[in-house]
């Protein structure tokens, strides 16, 4: 049989001498059932409708000549009878140096209005974690010059570290941060996948990569809100794909940035639904679990180079407790914590202070003078937590003197710990700053000691390293005598004045008769309410009496 030469089957299926042809024999939204002959597709194969414009990935096997597939793209034209050709393997993804600073879609087509990329291979996105053996087991701190994070909440290079948040408490805006200060000092390669989120944020973060001038070492992979969801469950499966080439092929560090993790449990729970599956808790696909293990123990230290993960989390409601939350929880090697709180009070990074925790916070891994000291921090701000209802109650002044220190310090070092960004310069107007880890421990440690309990709190908000303190520190109007205690005549009184204030004071050469309050009788009810006379006028009552009475003589 030649190529040429086509085969009907019974069922309407088709086959060529090179083609395994089938016939769309349902359409429900995403999900496509398709009817084959003679060879039935494997799981996770690839087909094609309408001459490639139609992408299906088939999920199930439902007989011995029928597979079911979700849409990886919109199914708008697609109809009963429509001939679905097998690719015969599963998505690719171009791999290569050629991709670098290029911004593509699941599909591996580049989306950034240039051409194709050249000198790539293509790759199929569904591939098998590391081995045990070729795991490496070495535990290095990854600096992100912020102060919160790097003082309390260390990443570890190589692990995976989770910003857990609600809406609208500045996740994104902290992975951009992380983004614009350690992409510049990473050596290897930075990869940034775009889940479900919105198409106007990874246009912007294109366009602050290219003026910022580190694209060249850069990868975009966006399936943003609008795509269908089979394009959204895959679109982190074909980033890793990439990553994991820079990795094991090109022997260099990647750091692999995602967001939002949460949008890819979320693509799969629609999967789910639309694939028949009957939903588990709070209406999460039964394979939650599964599906996230597979996607994220990819993301491994090995003996030719490492994978940094940053994912930021969307917790529904604010609620920790949820499924999602929970089983992405156990994957992450630091987990970060965003408050809604702390955001309301202005304290931006808004980090969970206590609720925060990594595992890399231990003595052998950071040192003990680390170690030792985010355990005093936390334990000054789990103090100050207790006292809030007492301070709610009764007031700051019904605490004890050591409570009240606790108060301090726990303030101060709330407000140290917040750091202008580079990411909202333009919006706050203040400029961004990048903090050493050696300055923000020298500056919690100073706080601790008390160093600067004479320093108002504002001073020390909006700050970089604890040496900006002395410039924004508004003078101690305390160490300044008030200046109505101070005597504006320090010469002593001579016999016969009152004691008036120097504006009353006459002009020398000139005669004033003197001011005689009214007594007695002539008091005016204006002066009813007015302070006390001094003492020297009161002693020298007499003679204004005389004065007055030679005055009307």
């Amino acid at each position: 049989m030649t190529p040429d030469t086509i085969v009907k089957g019974e069922a309407g299926a088709v086959q060529t001498g090179c083609t395994n042809l089938g016939k769309v024999v349902s359409v429900r939204g995403s999900v496509v059932d398709i009817h084959f002959d003679s060879h039935l597709p494997p799981i996770n194969t690839l087909l094609r409708a309408q001459n490639g414009k139609i992408s299906i990935e088939v999920l199930a096997q439902m007989d011995a000549h029928l597979v079911r597939g979700i849409a990886l793209t919109p199914t708008q034209g697609l109809a009963r009878g429509v001939s679905v050709e097998d690719t015969g393997g599963t998505l690719k993804v171009p791999v290569g140096k050629g991709i670098l600073s290029r911004m593509f879609d699941v599909f591996g087509n580049a989306i950034d209005r240039q051409p194709p990329p050249e000198d790539v291979q293509w790759r199929g996105i569904h591939r098998e974690p590391p081995d045990l053996t070729r795991r490496s087991t070495k535990s290095e701190v990854f600096e992100t010059g912020i102060k919160v994070i790097d003082v309390l909440v260390p990443l570890e290079r190589g692990g995976k570290a989770g910003l857990f948040g609600g809406a609208g408490v500045g996740k994104t805006v902290l992975l951009t941060e992380m983004i614009h200060n350690m992409i510049g000092h990473q050596k290897g390669v930075s990869l940034f996948c775009g889940i479900g989120e919105r198409c106007r944020e990874g246009e912007e973060l294109y366009r602050d990569m290219k003026a910022a001038g580190v694209l060249p070492n850069m990868v975009m992979v966006f399936g943003q809100m609008n795509e269908p969801p089979g394009s959204r469950f895959r679109v982190g499966h074909a980033a890793l794909t990439m990553a994991e080439y820079f990795r094991d092929e090109e022997h260099k560090d990647v750091l692999l940035l995602i967001d939002n993790i949460f949008r890819f449990v979320q693509a799969g729970m629609e999967v789910s639904g639309l694939m028949g599956q009957m939903p588990s808790r709070l209406g999460y696909q039964p394979t939650m679990g599964t599906e996230l293990s597979r996607l994220e123990e990819r993301i491994a230290n090995t003996d030719a180079g490492a994978i940094t993960s940053i994912q930021a989390v969307y917790v529904p409601a604010d609620d920790l407790t949820d499924p999602a939350a929970v089983h992405v929880f156990s994957h992450l090697s630091a987990s970060i914590v965003l408050s809604r709180k702390r955001a309301g009070e202005g304290l931006y990074p808004a980090v969970d202070l206590l609720q925060s925790s990594s595992k890399m916070a231990t003595a052998g891994i950071v040192g003990e003078r680390h170690y030792l000291l985010a355990q005093e921090i936390r334990k000054t701000l789990a103090q100050y937590e207790d006292l809030k209802d007492v301070i709610a109650m009764l007031g700051l002044e019904q605490l004890s003197p050591e409570d009240r220190q606790i108060v301090g310090r726990a303030r101060r070092l709330e407000r140290f710990l917040t750091q202008p960004f580079f990411a909202t310069e333009q919006f706050s107007g203040i400029p961004g700053k990048l903090v050493s880890l050696e300055d923000s421990l020298s500056g919690c440690e100073r706080i601790l000691r008390d160093e600067f309990k004479d320093v108002p709190e504002s001073a020390l908000y909006m700050i970089g390293g604890i040496g900006e303190v002395k410039k924004n520190a508004p003078p101690d109007k305390a160490k300044t005598p008030p200046t109505a205690k101070v005597p504006a005549n320090p010469e002593p009184a001579k016999k016969g004045e009152t004691g008036k204030k120097p504006l009353d004071k006459a002009e020398p050469g000139e005669k004033t008769p003197p001011k005689v309050e009214p007594v007695g009788k002539h008091e005016s009810p204006v002066n009813a309410g007015t302070p006390a006379q001094p003492k020297s006028q009161i002693k020298k009552k007499p003679e204004a009496e005389s004065a007055v009475l030679a005055h009307e003589s």
